[in-house]
């Protein structure tokens, strides 16, 4: 591996890897903090734990942890989950899908370890080593044999000094824009929320609607179930179809992640084999309203109006196609309806499923959900403005999650940059 520096070490030389692992003779009762690979994101580090007694913990839950290692993801190596161990509880334990990298104190820094883990080339080499397609996996050994930049000790507290420094700027920005990204979704919701709930005309006379999640409406509207606006609901199918989105001309099948963003996403389908014959009669087309009725609590009963769509992509069964009336129903009123909390309350209340992750919504839940139902024609007014008020917010999204990309990109190359002595960091600070 190509470093643009001197000289290199093998980490087997410079670290120890996996040298604790929990005794099965350890007392049942012993409660541990765990981390699985779910728990670490690239740039993110840990984000969660979970707790276990010793008896109940997953078999994984065997590698001890202290001060100054590095985890590092042997397992689906592509998600680069590396973090940093930094003043961990002693009942903090990690999965044995890590491998715990620990420097030897006399030839490697702690802080530059964990920069010189986190370098670009590095991880793209740890890839490169990394055997199997779908589930790609590297061993401790491969990993430990990986060459990586070794200055004098010195010299790698200085990079880790000033990589502290530099990148907790970056990383304060980062937070901030991610924050008002937070505070934009916040605001999308509430503004859609007050929108399909009170109207636009903050001057008219309320009533309850007789309905606890949905509170005051305006007087003139009605309240109904959906069931009566609607002509029927149609469910997709579901064949065993190749693991790649078709290609332009071949029939493909939705997938329930169609409807899970703001919008309908045409991307998410699977091929249908050539061997299978289509169901054209299960085409999406524009103007189709389509509800995810099997997914995760917080994603069942996503709702989305098909936009400008190609040929050939077909319902799956695990969306529904609801055929309403057009007389009394405005098709983006009612999808910003149902994406709003007021329309998801029966969603999640009434889910089922034995799953934690997966659960299921049947067709009479969906018919029987309650509804404010204001005039067509104000339901096209309201739509119309949540459309326009809905763009301005994306235009403010896209700009600041462009702008968290090029900070991200640039801790990355500081990274790279300082750790394989391209820049000289004495002379930065």
């Amino acid at each position: 591996m190509s470093t643009g520096v001197g000289e290199t070490r093998k980490i087997k030389y410079i670290a120890t890897v996996n040298d604790e692992a929990l005794p099965e003779s350890i007392d049942p009762d012993w409660e541990l903090e765990y981390i699985d690979i779910g728990n670490v994101e690239a740039g993110a580090g840990i984000t969660g734990t979970a707790t276990y007694r010793f008896e109940d913990a997953p078999s994984r839950a065997r590698r001890r942890v202290r001060h100054g290692d590095v985890i590092i993801s042997t397992v689906r190596t592509y998600l680069q989950a590396i973090a940093a161990i930094i003043e961990p509880q002693p009942n903090l334990i990690v999965s044995t899908g890590f491998a715990v990298i620990r420097p030897m104190l006399d030839k490697l820094d702690p802080g530059f370890c964990r920069y010189v883990l986190r370098d670009p080339s590095f991880l793209a080499e740890v890839e490169r080593r990394s055997v199997g397609v779908s589930y790609p996996a590297i061993n401790a050994s491969d990993l430990a044999a990986i060459p990586v930049p070794f200055p004098p000790l010195d010299r790698q507290r200085a990079i880790a000094d000033y990589l502290d420094r530099e990148t907790a700027k970056l990383d304060a920005m980062v937070v901030a824009k991610e924050r008002l990204l937070d505070l934009l979704a916040e605001k999308r919701r509430a503004l859609i929320t007050h929108a399909v709930t009170r109207g636009l005309n903050p001057a008219a006379p309320t009533k309850h609607s007789g309905i606890e999640w949905l509170g005051e409406i305006p007087k003139h509207w009605s309240v109904d179930r959906l069931k009566f606006h609607m002509n029927h609901i149609e469910q997709g199918w579901s064949p065993q179809c190749l693991n790649m989105p078709a290609g332009p001309d071949e029939w493909g099948v939705l997938k329930a992640g169609c409807v899970n963003g703001m919008a309908f996403d045409p991307d998410e389908n699977k091929t249908l084999p050539p061997d299978l014959d289509p169901k054209p009669e299960l085409e999406v087309v524009e103007g189709d309203v389509l509800m995810s009725r099997s997914n995760t609590v917080q994603l069942l009963g996503s709702t989305a109006l098909v936009g400008t769509v190609r040929r050939k992509l077909i319902l799956c069964d695990k969306l529904y196609r609801l055929h309403l009336n057009p007389k009394t129903i405005h098709k983006p009123y009612l999808v910003y309806l149902l994406r709003s909390p007021a329309g998801r309350f029966e969603f999640e209340r009434d889910a089922t499923g034995a799953s934690n992750s997966m659960q299921n919504i049947g067709q009479d839940s969906v018919k029987n959900v309650w509804l404010p139902i204001p005039r067509l024609e104000e339901q096209i007014e309201i739509a119309d403005f949540i459309r326009t008020q809905a763009r301005r917010f994306d235009a403010i999204s896209i700009s600041a999650q462009g702008t968290v990309r090029l900070l991200k990109e640039r801790r990355a190359a500081l990274i790279a940059a300082a750790v394989t002595g391209a820049i000289d960091v004495e002379a930065a600070a």
